[in-house]
């Protein structure tokens, strides 16, 4: 049997010896599959049986939707860079409650529909700590959406004025947790 040699923008796939599969799963637009049968065509997974190969596959792929998804909420969110929680000092003296902060970065208070609402001097971090919250939501499958209040104003007057205004709230309306 022919081996092929596939390539793309991350580099060389793997030797493929049934490019049939390989194509009909890029077909079917299931890219992480055909990426780890791939991977799998170089390894010797003979010790494995067809429900375990299998798993992998799927697992394979269902890892690659989430992080697509993330990513894309990310992007959409426009949130400040480099604000992940597990960046966040607690030493500083910001007078920030660990373990309130801790239990905000489990999102309960977004399924309950809850507000948060951080206060405090300028400079000690609240924008930060926002998005922060805000790029822990995106992780758990929620949306959200980062805007300084001097430029949502501006938009929501634009909007009024070309007639986008309604859609404009819209749109705000359906953002999971919303940033200003």
């Amino acid at each position: 049997m022919r081996k092929f040699r596939l390539t793309d923008k991350s580099g060389v796939y793997g030797a493929l010896t049934n490019h049939p599969t390989y194509d009909k799963l890029t077909r079917l637009k299931l890219f992480g599959m055909a990426r780890a049968f791939s991977e799998q065509s170089g390894l010797d997974l003979d010790h494995l049986g067809f429900e375990e190969r299998l798993g992998l596959l799927v697992d394979h792929e269902a890892t690659e939707r989430d992080g697509k998804a993330l990513a894309l909420r990310l992007q959409r969110a426009k949130l400040k860079p480099n604000t992940a929680a597990e960046d966040i000092d607690y030493r500083h003296t910001r007078g920030l409650d660990n373990a309130l902060f801790q239990r905000l970065l489990t999102g309960q208070w977004l399924t309950a529909h809850q507000n948060v609402l951080l206060t405090g001097p300028t400079g000690v971090g609240k924008t930060w700590l926002a998005c922060a919250l805000a790029h822990q939501a995106c992780r758990q499958g929620y949306s959200a959406y980062y805007v300084r209040l001097p430029r949502l104003l501006d938009e929501l007057s634009i909007g009024r004025a070309d007639g986008r205004y309604s859609k404009m709230l819209k749109q705000l309306a359906k953002v999971d947790t919303l940033v200003i």
